[in-house]
């Protein structure tokens, strides 16, 4: 499946669009599942290259297909590289406020805070896996004040690699763009910016990586021995035999049930 492939996907439109802050790309989309609740939350964190053209309203299918499955579904848009204020550290202090808004969501609807996994695709990966991590952070723009905790991270073909993909000039080095430079010229930033330089994440993490994603595989799967040679001990590459890139955040694919089944067992992970 290609990008558009997945744009091209029908869904309904979400029951609540929930503004978190005051710019206008500090919302999110609020979608419950049928019954009473209280509801288990999954956070979804949208990708594209980090880039503004590739917002909220092209995930409209993988949200609605989380919420067909029994969960609430918070998912953010935030600030990106291209949009006014978008790139360090604005990028990152968006997502992190998003999600913490859950505990005011919670004031007004159903959602069970207990049970919250951070999900999200390709760079939504890596924003996902740094939501989890910011417990990490004790200094510096990005640190973390009493962070919203999670069960759990479930990052589908994640790219968490900062630093290999500076190298690589990914989307017109965007990278470069994200963090206001290299990993050599502002090493701070990378040093709590990249899950490389954050593990091991104490919380359990279920990473998706298909087998046919070429240009964004090497990324999840250098985070993921990264991650396991600091110590992680509930790290799981899961391989998607069937999936490029795309196929996991569609539901109609033979994927899908690959993704629910991982989500539930990230649902059933013991909080520490």
């Amino acid at each position: 499946m290609s990008a558009a492939d997945v744009v091209a996907l029908d869904a309904p439109p979400p029951q609540h669009r929930i503004a978190y802050g005051e710019h206008p790309l500090q919302f999110g989309h609020l979608r419950l599942p049928e019954g009473a609740g209280p509801y288990p939350v999954v956070v979804f964190v949208h990708g594209g290259c980090w880039l503004s053209q590739y917002g909220i309203d092209f995930f409209g299918a993988v949200e609605e297909g989380l919420r067909e499955a029994g969960y609430a579904v918070w998912s953010l848009e935030y600030r990106r590289v291209g949009d006014e204020g978008g790139g360090w550290p604005n990028t990152f202090l968006d997502v992190a406020r998003g999600a913490d808004h859950l505990r005011e969501l919670a004031a007004r609807f159903p959602l069970d805070l207990s049970r919250i996994v951070v999900s999200g695709h390709s760079a939504g990966g890596h924003l996902a896996l740094w939501l989890a991590a910011r417990g990490r952070i004790t200094s510096g723009p990005l640190r973390a004040h009493s962070p919203l905790p999670m069960r759990a991270v479930l990052a589908l073909a994640p790219a968490p690699d900062l630093e290999g993909l500076h190298s690589a000039g990914v989307c017109g080095e965007v990278v470069d763009r994200l963090m206001g430079g290299g990993p050599d010229e502002v090493a701070e930033r990378y040093a709590v910016a990249s899950p490389m330089q954050l593990v091991p994440l104490d919380v359990a993490q279920l990473l998706i990586i298909g087998s046919h994603d070429t240009s964004w595989a090497p990324s999840g799967r250098a985070y993921a021995e990264a991650a396991r040679a600091a110590g992680a001990d509930r790290l799981e590459v899961i391989e998607a035999p069937e999936s490029g890139h795309f196929e996991m955040i569609a539901p109609p694919s033979s994927t899908w049930p690959l993704v629910l089944d991982a989500l539930e067992r990230a649902f059933s992970s013991p909080q520490r």
